[in-house]
């Protein structure tokens, strides 16, 4: 089948639509191709393996599908990968390269981070005002179950301090709270840019009332909070992560929030996403959880599928854009 310039129409694969939307938000018919939506997620190798042999072109969502080069090795057809973000890990650029494979990116970054304050504030408030159990037992014919928990003349705690978790800090400063911070790289010149307290790790977990975790997950910040951290932290103290996952060592908060060390924890990021259905995380009464939906919105989802849209136009014009190494 050809397009009308004379090339080739080739076969797409939009992955992980959880929410069945991505039809609707942008003109992928404009590609005149043969374009696949799939719904559903694939963990297992094999079965993600033969649902993606026959693509030539892969466009998939953040993170949800990783795509190292054992899976890349073993997809000949494939010629594009388009990635939501101006970056994704779980991709090896570098493999695909060798291979022949594009791989690009999206725009939607700079809104993607004022989501994720708001995000980030949303379970904040949710945890320490007990509003899903309060909201839970009205439901149930209850009334006035809970004793929440004020913010202001509270400590702020924030593990990481780059754009995202310098604006957390702002909207924490309106809360009238302290802000203090921490990370490896952090230097005094940046605290006071962001306007933080700049403290040792185990001040920061010892002082926070809330501990809040901002930082790009790499193989040096995965586990940067571990049970040594979390046995600082105050019994009436809250957790925080919209990060990413493996950022917590997830076994020393699971027992920290089993024996009510801590007050509680929000959490939109895990190991292992989707959540399974049998995690214990789903039984604690502890915890706010949400599946991943910090940067879920309809403005964020415009952008990233738009630009997949003209990533894959312009690969089938033979002069690809936000090409990523």
């Amino acid at each position: 089948m050809q397009r009308r310039d004379g090339a080739k129409f080739m076969k797409i694969a939009v992955l992980d639509d959880y929410q069945e939307v991505a039809a609707g938000l942008a003109d992928w018919k404009s590609l005149g191709g043969d374009v696949t939506v799939f719904n559903d997620h694939i963990a297992d190798v094999e079965a993600l393996v033969r649902r993606l042999a026959p693509f030539e072109i892969i466009c998939c969502m953040r993170e949800r599908t990783p795509f190292p080069a054992s899976l890349l090795a073993r997809l000949p057809n494939l010629k594009l990968l388009v990635t939501t973000g101006a970056r994704n890990l779980s991709i090896d650029v570098a493999a695909a390269s060798a291979r022949g494979v594009t791989v690009c990116g999206t725009g939607g970054g700079a809104s993607t981070e004022h989501q994720m304050t708001e995000f980030t504030w949303s379970l904040i408030l949710a945890l320490v005002r007990h509003i899903p159990a309060e909201d839970r037992g009205m439901r149930q014919g209850g009334w006035q179950t809970t004793l929440g928990t004020t913010l202001a003349g509270k400590t702020l705690g924030l593990v990481g301090v780059g754009r995202i978790g310098a604006d957390v800090a702002r909207i924490g400063r309106a809360f009238a709270m302290k802000t203090i911070a921490w990370s490896p790289n952090l230097t005094p010149e940046r605290a006071s840019k962001a306007e933080v307290d700049l403290v040792s790790k185990q001040d920061l977990f010892r002082q926070a009332d809330i501990v809040t975790v901002h930082m790009v997950l790499s193989d040096r910040s995965r586990g940067i909070v571990g049970a040594d951290d979390l046995r600082l932290m105050k019994p009436t103290a809250y957790l925080i992560n919209t990060s990413r996952g493996p950022l917590v060592v997830e076994a020393a908060l699971l027992d920290c929030l089993r024996n009510k060390r801590i007050a509680g924890a929000a959490l939109d990021v895990y190991d292992r996403e989707p959540l399974p259905a049998d995690h214990p995380l789903r039984r604690l009464d502890n915890v706010v959880i949400t599946p991943h939906i910090g940067f879920v919105t309809n403005e964020a989802y415009r952008t990233f599928y738009r630009d997949t849209v003209e990533d894959v136009r312009a690969f089938l014009d033979g002069k690809p854009i936000r090409v990523l190494k």
